[in-house]
């Protein structure tokens, strides 16, 4: 969890709190929990919010 927190910038306890509500996608292996590399990085990437373009 440390790890991953660190890879995508957020505290160990917000990633706690949106694998809880399950905002962010997982896998549960007996009471581990794992990231795939390539979903997160999916995940950041549809979640991502593009500027406004200028005036």
């Amino acid at each position: 969890m440390r790890e991953m927190a660190d890879i995508i910038g957020i505290s160990v306890h917000t990633l706690y709190t949106m694998v809880s509500q399950r905002r962010i996608p997982f896998v549960k292996v007996g009471r581990l929990t794992k990231f795939d590399r390539q979903a997160l990085d999916n995940w950041i990437e549809e979640h991502t919010v593009l500027p406004m373009p200028a005036k």
